[in-house]
């Protein structure tokens, strides 16, 4: 089996072939981990944990700690950053040769369903595979505004390896990687705006928790404009104007720096996809559930698919894709796929949202228990969220789970596991729950599917 890209996809679907038997290569042009773990995932959050640390030391005179003055160390932090990447990538490459695949260094080019092209600093070599898995990713997105190539604009990428915190950002796009970089930017001091197309920020979350995270931004200090569509990016005396358009009429922000994230593209760069014919929809790689392409022999996983464009999706495609090409046949299941947001607080959101279970025409119900009634959440001093749970009325089962809070990316895996096994709140609500800690509100939420939640007053 060869694999082309060595990403959070590539690199699990490369291991798992071979626990699975198989003789393995890997092809990857680029460091191992792909874009999450060098220039997205990992070091975001790394970034994201040194800023968390910084608000909490300047809140630790509530605690009882006196610290003086504390302020952040930006060049610290992106060191940090670089010590956590350059630690996961190694730990990736020991992987990779303990489990005796073969690392081919360059750009791989299907030349046909069973040969592969790889062009790297030493050459051109070909590499016959029966099976071959296509893990290339995905591209920063692109969005047709005058201006982007302005010095100053950047992207995630770049945003990574600043120097120094600017004074001032625009950032272009609401979704989640620019949310999540509003909050870090904020953190640390910098003025933050952000422009977003459509009318809430988060399109993909549920809509409460979207909202309720939009206000606690707005009291934190940054600027959000949601239903402005950018314009154009002009180079001015004192900064960069970035220029919307809104139901107002034109409206403008100035900053030392843009940053523009409006999401991601699946990567076909190189692959001669056209050449041989491989089926691609609106630039992605089409699959089956099974993650085979149209090609025989030739799987596909990851962004480059362009459907749900997530690390952890990635790895587990890469599993499925294996074990089908290896003959054992499994079919890809989408229903409990967790979905993170590592903001300030973190958001994490399974299932259904509300509004996607009453627009299907189910009979739901929905009950939410606040942070604020949290046992937990009071110690750390953490209580500005809730949980949200929507379920089918009548039987009681889980249709979605959605966290606002701290630790909401940890918390959410039992909202996956409830899904994915079609559990009800009552099965949620019969299950001990360790006390004090943060998924008590989740069993407090399935109790509210019932007879109601413990420690909340009755509506």
């Amino acid at each position: 089996m060869a694999i082309i890209g060595g990403g959070p996809g590539g690199y699990v679907a490369a291991i798992h072939a071979a626990h699975m038997g198989a003789r393995v290569a890997l092809i990857e042009q680029g460091r191992l981990g792909g874009v999450c773990l060098n220039a997205g995932c990992i070091p975001t959050k790394a970034l994201v944990k040194s800023a968390e640390v910084l608000l909490e030391a300047r809140r630790a005179h509530e605690f009882g700690v006196d610290l003086g003055e504390v302020r952040p160390n930006f060049g610290r932090m992106m060191e940090r950053k670089r010590l956590v990447v350059n630690r996961l990538v190694g730990g990736i490459e020991q992987l990779v040769k303990g489990n005796g695949i073969a690392l081919i260094r360059g750009a791989g080019r299907l030349l046909s369903p069973s040969t592969i092209e790889v062009a790297g600093t030493e050459g051109t070599q070909q590499v016959e595979a029966a099976r071959v898995v296509i893990a290339t990713g995905a591209l920063d997105g692109r969005i047709p505004v005058p201006g982007l190539a302005s010095p100053g604009v950047i992207n995630s990428e770049q945003a990574l390896e600043l120097e120094e915190v600017p004074r001032s950002i625009a950032i272009i796009g609401g979704g989640v990687e620019g949310i999540e970089f509003a909050c870090l930017f904020n953190a640390l001091g910098c003025k933050v705006s952000v422009v977003e197309m459509m009318p809430a920020i988060l399109p993909l979350i549920d809509d409460e928790l979207a909202r309720r995270l939009h206000q606690i931004l707005r009291v934190s200090g940054v600027n959000v404009v949601v239903d402005a569509r950018a314009k154009g990016v002009t180079e001015t005396a004192e900064g960069l104007s970035v220029a919307f358009e809104t139901k107002k009429g034109a409206e403008e922000v100035v900053a030392e720096r843009v940053l523009l994230a409006v999401g991601r593209r699946p990567n076909t760069a190189g692959l001669a996809a056209e050449e041989l014919g491989l089926a691609l929809n609106r630039g992605a790689v089409v699959v089956n559930e099974r993650l085979e392409t149209n090609l025989p022999g030739v799987y596909a996983i990851g962004d480059v698919t362009g459907r749900i464009m997530v690390a952890h999706v990635a790895s587990y495609e890469g599993e499925v894709a294996v074990e089908n090409a290896l003959g054992r046949p499994r079919l890809a299941d989408y229903r409990a796929v967790p979905n993170c947001v590592f903001t300030i607080p973190e958001i994490g959101t399974v299932g259904l949202s509300e509004k996607q279970a009453r627009e299907s025409g189910m009979a739901i119900k929905v009950t939410k228990f606040p942070l604020g009634a949290s046992g937990r959440a009071a110690t750390m001093g953490e209580t500005n969220g809730l949980v949200k749970m929507v379920c089918e009325e009548g039987s009681g089962r889980l249709l979605g789970l959605h966290v606002l809070g701290p630790h909401a990316s940890d918390i959410i895996a039992e909202g996956a596991l409830a899904i994915r096994h079609g559990m009800t709140a009552e099965d949620v609500a019969q299950t001990i729950h360790s006390h004090p800690t943060l998924p008590e509100t989740i069993h407090e939420a399935a109790l509210g599917q019932l007879t109601g939640a413990i420690h909340t007053m009755r509506m």
